[in-house]
């Protein structure tokens, strides 16, 4: 989204900025238009009388009271009325039609810990179309990969907006723990509010070549977002991604799953950081959510694009999945090394958004 200032200029001066330094945009963007928040363990977790978006983004922080199974539903609709299609760890599609819930979260959380990113597009003539992304623990401990889940889904009504949204536990007899959360934002086209849930915590371009390009230290929030864009100096770069409180932990205490260009998943365990991708040469583009909760596991989901020479060379794109296994410390710094020589060129650059 782009506001045009006076004159039709992108760039603002001082004056015309929001106070404070690093802000959101001044009109629009994604705000919170509901939030539920378990005060005791429950099956279910409902977020209802949403404002009626066109947009919907969902943040779904699944503690779990034993194994569960999450599944998302829409205005309390627990008809035959849903269908999906999901991948689990890279897997083959699995598919379900005349279902009574889409959007499909992932189960077999033994440390009781899950982490959901969706987006829902809510037109009340048209079916309801979704898309997930998840991540889950496993077994707690830097030496257990986590595991991921895509689904896209749809709610066949077309009659109604969206007016409220639903986490169920349909998989057995346990429950959510306390604490679990689900978090609705909403965004239309029209908006004019200043109530941005995302605030923007740091913002780096890289003021000259090196390998590696930081955030520096910023205010921890419960939800982060993360992109960068990293750029080589000449020649090949390799990446890989830390995070820490303070300073960035260099110890074995990362592990993640990735696939790239669809292959089979990869697992790595009891890593120093999450990644070393390689041979980049031509600019690659970085989004990654993770969840930031002090006395949990930070997983992290992250999608990129490598960039290829010419429209004749398709892209790379690399599915990601991570955990920091600090169970102590909010996330307030994250970095992209390279660790090989080659510099990133100062065309790098990082931002961070975040929310409680």
């Amino acid at each position: 989204m782009v506001e045009w200032l006076a004159g039709n200029r992108i760039r603002g001066t001082s004056a015309e900025k929001p106070s404070g330094s690093l802000q959101s945009p001044s009109v629009g963007g994604w705000k919170e238009v509901g939030r539920t928040t378990l005060g005791s363990a429950g099956a279910t977790i409902s977020v209802t009388g949403l404002e009626d978006k066109r947009y919907y983004m969902t943040l779904i922080d699944s503690l779990n009271s034993g194994v569960v199974g999450g599944y998302g539903r829409l205005n309390g609709d627990s008809g035959n009325n849903y269908s999906r299609r999901r991948s689990e760890d890279g897997g083959s599609d699995a598919t379900n039609v005349n279902n009574i819930a889409m959007n499909y979260f992932g189960q077999d959380v033994s440390d009781g810990h899950a982490f959901t990113v969706g987006y829902l597009a809510n037109k009340s003539d048209k079916e309801k179309l979704s898309i997930t992304h998840s991540v889950w623990g496993n077994t707690a401990g830097a030496g257990n990969a986590p595991h991921r889940m895509e689904d896209s889904g749809k709610w066949a009504n077309t009659t109604d907006p969206i007016s409220s949204y639903q986490v169920v536990n349909l998989a057995n007899s346990n429950n959510f723990a306390s604490g679990a959360e689900c978090v609705v934002l909403g965004y239309d086209p029209d908006d004019t509010h200043t109530t941005n849930f995302w605030e923007e915590l740091a913002s780096v371009e890289l003021g000259s070549a090196g390998t590696v390009l930081s955030s520096g230290t910023f205010t921890a929030k419960k939800y982060l977002w993360v992109q960068a864009f990293i750029d080589s100096s000449g020649g090949n770069v390799n990446d890989a991604f830390r995070c820490g409180n303070g300073s960035v932990d260099t110890g074995t205490n990362y592990s993640w799953r990735f696939s790239a260009n669809g292959g089979s998943d990869a697992t790595y365990a009891s890593q120093d950081d999450i990644g070393d991708f390689s041979n980049i040469a031509n600019g690659q583009f970085i989004n990654m959510f993770i969840i930031n909760n002090a006395s949990n596991e930070k997983l992290i989901m992250c999608h990129i694009n490598e960039g290829k020479t010419g429209a004749g060379t398709a892209p790379t794109r690399l599915e990601i999945v991570g955990k920091w296994a600090n169970t102590s410390d909010q996330i307030n710094i994250v970095e992209w090394r390279n660790p090989a020589s080659t510099n990133y060129s100062t065309k790098s650059i990082i931002k961070v958004w975040g929310s409680n």
